[in-house]
């Protein structure tokens, strides 16, 4: 598993056109909430809120406030359910996937892919007439790197895909932070990379998990091409860089002493797993646990910042 793996992509024959999945009567306004990846579109959420909640510092705007988060779920939203549509022959592929509403044939890709664009159209919209021209433009970044250069481009051919497609995910609190300030400032770079950093090790924790599966999807994922061992080392230099963040948030002025220390004993908690990674016997098991925890360091961080934003 060490070594350079042989990584095999999947042949045009294995597309799906657009009518070769038919439509099924069953679906329901269930199937419509299930594309926008409703788990992805919490964290971005909270995510943004916290951004909108650091920059206000307590002087909250609730109005535009709520505008923001609506626009950025919006925004967030389309990018998934173009990404449902555009994986939706891979998807059938992989035993977690497969009973995804596209890959079952509950709704036509058609219908989707116009779900995609109003949903985009919508949250752009709100975003530049409510949040401001930043807000904006962040949001039509965080769209196009997720929806062409990650899903269209880098997650068919490279092992890239993973730390690039991080740059759409750290989107959402730079969103809600210049919606407040209107320009780009340390408290925004500092924001982007908290969650920039925190993705790929995140996400490499559940591809060594279902590595096989990835395998025979076809993903060139890094511990299908490069191997487990190399995966767990090019984690380290992002829970490294991850170390400071708080300690920087503090220092700037942007959060209270309480967030720091939750924060920083959270990063080096990671960080440990991490390095412990290296002598795990079962890398399924470290893998599992690393997951959940780095689920728990992101919840945990944010609510510690909202909590203890400085007045």
């Amino acid at each position: 598993m060490d070594n350079h793996l042989t990584y095999q992509a999947p042949s045009d024959s294995a597309a799906l056109s657009i009518n070769q999945t038919p439509p099924n009567p069953s679906a329901t306004w269930k199937d419509f909430i299930t594309l926008t990846k409703p788990g992805i579109l919490r964290s971005n959420l909270i995510a943004a809120f916290a951004g909108f909640w650091v920059a206000s510092q307590w002087d909250i705007h609730i109005g535009k406030m709520i505008l923001t988060l609506l626009g950025t779920m919006l925004v967030m939203a389309s990018a998934c359910v173009y990404n449902n549509y555009y994986d939706r022959e891979l998807d059938m592929k992989m035993e977690r996937t497969r009973k995804r509403t596209l890959p079952a044939g509950r709704i036509k890709p058609a219908v989707v892919l116009w779900y995609a664009f109003i949903l985009g159209v919508l949250g752009l919209a709100d975003l530049f007439i409510f949040s401001g021209v930043m807000a904006g433009i962040f949001g039509v970044i965080g769209m196009f790197v997720y929806g062409v250069v990650y899903t269209m481009w880098l997650k068919r051919t490279s092992t890239w895909s993973t730390s690039v497609g991080a740059i759409s995910g750290a989107m959402p609190p730079v969103i809600g932070y210049v919606a407040v300030t209107g320009t780009v400032d340390m408290g925004a770079v500092l924001l982007f990379a908290m969650l920039f950093l925190w993705q790929p090790p995140h996400f490499w924790a559940l591809a060594i998990r279902r590595v096989e599966e990835y395998r025979a999807a076809g993903f060139p994922l890094l511990p299908v091409v490069k191997g487990v061992k190399r995966t767990k080392i090019q984690c380290i230099p992002y829970l490294v860089l991850l170390v400071p963040v708080p300690v920087l948030m503090y220092a700037y002025g942007y959060v209270g002493i309480y967030f720091m220390i939750i924060s920083l004993l959270l990063s080096l908690i990671w960080l440990y797993y991490g390095m412990k990674g290296f002598t795990a016997k079962d890398d399924e098991a470290w893998a599992k646990k690393t997951f959940f925890f780095s689920i728990n360091y992101l919840t945990l961080s944010l609510i510690a910042m909202i909590l203890n934003t400085t007045h």
